[in-house]
């Protein structure tokens, strides 16, 4: 197309035409030249033609340049003048082309990007996001460029991409882009959402050792919740008055208190490192529906230790400020997901809810608790209404099951244990406020309570699953309810609450020095603690298309030869009809 008179500011139209030799432009031989080139040159390279890049008006530009297009490869190669001496480089025939089996690699199909092929882990690198948004920005005056057309098919490109990022992506996803919360219910299986689906596939080998930053998941602050509030349970056994027969001595709650630190330290350098390197993985664990509440653990943990230091390093009352640092990024990142919850998105709590949903919620009764040493009652009593308030809504979202939320797993797993966490720490914020165990203290204690036999009954089905690490964090819940017990057997001092005070605390110690030796055994001698996180590498949308059933194919086969069947005997009744009438 040439416009007849070009306005600055119009859209530039490419004049291609085929190059032609300096002798077939004279006119003369073409059909000669033809035939000797093919009795001379049997085996020719893939079919490649030479196009000649015009202005406007057909008129040549100062730079004569060709461009080759390998029709088998999609490639493209160019050559100008200033390289003529070099020759003009043949774009060899390659597997990956666009039909070509390989091409799911090229493009960018279900989140891999056109530079960024399957089994490569730099998708997930901090590096590779910069590079992205680099290649994006716009090409500055003085940039050199040896071919003209790579730039002008750069800025289409680049355009081409910003209006996939506007209209939401299209079917060409990025990595970098979110994944939906729906995504995750799709591709993945299991109480923890961290088992692929057999038909769906990865961004990252399946067979394949990934690097330690990358199998590192989130979930490792688990074990930071189980040791500190070990240490919490055993400072209160050994100053509570309820247990002064058991003659506990405080140095157990020392040195939990101080291993507790030791594991927060390493695991928190450990993922700190894992943000600096991997920043795609960690924002693809914060759009889990399950992992993103535990990014709520780790002042969850702080807050634990605060309160469960020992009485020999704290003083009585802890200074304002530790609650400060400690509630402040717990409280922000709650306003984020509470919201969510609250604007009816596409992560809404029914869609989005699930056991440790109670993780974004009982940090509020641990935040209250903290407020309360610290002498701050009124930010107290402001955390234990808001963590009420959602605790109440989770917990008649899962135990409803509305048809509208994704249903959860009918075997039982360690994950219930996280309905006794809430309940039991407000039971415990609300005896620490109020100074008493009063009705509505002791309401919330015997919901847990219930709940824990409720669960303790069935403990059969709690076998036969893989063990994780984030199990570690079901453990805390049983320490809480231990705690409880404590506060209410020191209102209610009689020989069954202190039985049941011993029964929990048994019960709850022995769990945590079981996960401890199995986390041993599975990280330093058997080397299975960290397997590949599958659940971080599910493609946005899914690349392979359900196959229908055998049933439902049959059923609308028959139907489809009954109705012709049919329309067939009554086009012959017609004609029997008609023919009988004349």
């Amino acid at each position: 197309m040439k416009p007849a008179s070009p306005k600055p500011g119009d859209s530039h139209f490419v004049d291609i035409h085929e190059v032609l030799h300096e002798g077939d432009e004279e006119g003369g031989g073409e059909e000669e030249r033809r035939t000797t080139e093919r009795n001379q040159k049997p085996n020719r390279p893939p079919s490649v033609r030479q196009f000649r890049i015009r202005g406007f008006g057909g008129q040549r530009s100062g730079v004569s340049f060709s461009r080759q297009v390998s029709l088998e490869t999609g490639e493209a190669a160019s050559s100008s003048k200033a390289n003529k001496d070099e020759g003009i480089k043949v774009l060899p025939r390659s597997g990956r082309s666009f039909g070509g089996f390989d091409s799911a690699k090229r493009l960018n199909v279900g989140g891999i990007d056109a530079g960024e092929k399957k089994g490569d882990f730099s998708m997930f690198r901090t590096k590779s996001s910069l590079s992205k948004q680099n290649s994006l920005l716009p090409i500055k005056k003085g940039d050199n460029r040896s071919d003209p057309m790579e730039h002008w098919l750069g800025q289409r490109n680049n355009n081409d991409q910003n209006s996939n990022h506007v209209n939401g992506g299209g079917d060409h996803d990025s990595v970098h882009n979110g994944v939906p919360a729906g995504r995750y219910f799709a591709a993945l299986t299991g109480p923890e959402l961290d088992q692929v689906k057999d038909y769906e596939d990865i961004l990252l080998p399946k067979d394949e050792l990934w690097p330690f930053l990358l199998r590192f998941p989130i979930g490792c602050f688990g074990i930071c919740l189980g040791l500190s509030s070990q240490a919490v349970l055993w400072r209160a056994l050994a100053t509570s008055p309820a247990t002064q027969f058991l003659h506990v001595t405080p140095f157990i709650n020392l040195i939990l208190w101080l291993l507790a630190i030791a594991v927060l330290f390493s695991v928190s350098i450990t993922y700190i490192l894992k943000c600096i390197f991997y920043f795609e993985a960690v924002r693809r664990e914060y759009f889990h529906p399950v992992r993103v509440n535990f990014f709520f653990a780790p002042w969850v943990v702080c807050m634990f230790l605060a309160i469960g230091a020992p009485p020999m390093l704290s003083p009585e009352k802890l200074h304002p400020a530790i609650w400060c640092v400690f509630m402040g990024p717990y409280f922000f990142l709650e306003l984020k997901i509470y919201g969510q919850w609250l604007s009816g998105g596409k992560r809404r709590l029914c869609k989005v809810a699930n056991p440790s949903s109670h993780l974004s919620v009982v940090g509020n009764f641990v935040g209250a608790i903290l407020a309360a040493r610290v002498g701050w009652l009124e930010a107290a009593k402001f955390l234990w209404a808001v963590g009420f308030a959602h605790y109440l809504v989770v917990f008649v979202t899962l135990y409803q099951r509305l048809p509208t939320s994704e249903a959860l797993p009918k075997e039982l797993h360690p994950v219930y244990s996280m309905f006794i966490a809430a309940p039991s720490a407000a039971s415990i914020a609300w005896e620490t406020i109020y100074g008493e165990f009063d009705g509505l203290s002791r309401t919330c204690y015997f919901i847990a309570l219930f709940l824990y036999v409720s669960l303790v009954v069935r403990v059969k089905f709690f076998t036969g699953f893989r063990f994780s690490v984030a199990w570690w964090s079901y453990t805390f819940p049983m320490t809480t309810a231990s705690v409880a017990t404590i506060k209410y057997a020191e209102h209610v001092p009689c020989i069954p609450s202190k039985v049941l005070v011993l029964i929990l605390s048994f019960m709850s110690t022995t769990m945590v020095l079981m996960l401890f030796v199995s986390t041993l055994l599975h990280g330093f001698v058997w080397r299975t603690l960290f397997p590949n996180d599958l659940a971080i590498a599910i493609t946005k949308k899914r690349l392979v298309r359900d196959k229908k059933p055998l049933k439902s194919s049959f059923r609308r086969w028959t139907k489809q030869a009954l109705n012709k069947h049919n329309s067939g005997n009554k086009d012959s009744g017609d004609e029997k009809e008609s023919s009988t009438h004349k």
